[in-house]
């Protein structure tokens, strides 16, 4: 279960993130990361570290407000960060001695994500922007479509 439960909650937030439609999802997934680089401020387990940390994913998720990248990039950093908190014993939550292995393991499943492109699981058979042309409706006038 120390391996599981971390991978379920990873995916149960795609899945509840999934339901926030377009923009809104990828700038709310913004705010999340940059709430979890600060998320190790109030231990201060490595000091002013913590801070150059936090500086660091406020930038990443700065700059996710309008990159998935950027989001998927903030998750993959704060990931190292609880690996090095666990194994320097200063977890997320102090009073669970292995929160931030759970996190390092919850995260980086939050990350792929978005470094797809945050779309909901029940999208990823429908259009994406990389063939653009297998996509076009039959329907659509030729000149509509010289437009684009």
């Amino acid at each position: 279960m120390r391996y599981l439960a971390p991978l379920l909650i990873g995916l149960l937030y795609v899945i509840l993130m999934s339901l926030v439609p377009e923009p809104h999802r990828r700038r709310l997934n913004a705010v999340m990361v940059a709430g979890a680089g600060a998320a190790y401020l109030s231990g201060g387990g490595l000091g002013g570290w913590e801070f150059a940390f936090t500086a660091v994913a406020t930038y990443v998720a700065y700059k996710g407000l309008d990159s998935w990248t950027f989001i998927g990039v903030g998750w993959l950093l704060h990931t190292a960060w609880d690996v090095v908190h666990h194994l320097k014993g200063h977890p997320i939550v102090p009073f669970a001695h292995d929160s931030s292995f759970g996190c390092a393991l919850c995260d980086p499943v939050i990350a792929l994500w978005c470094l797809g492109g945050g779309r909901a699981p029940w999208e990823w058979s429908r259009r994406t922007d990389e063939f653009p042309e297998a996509h076009r409706s039959p329907l659509r006038t030729e000149s509509a479509t010289l437009k684009e």
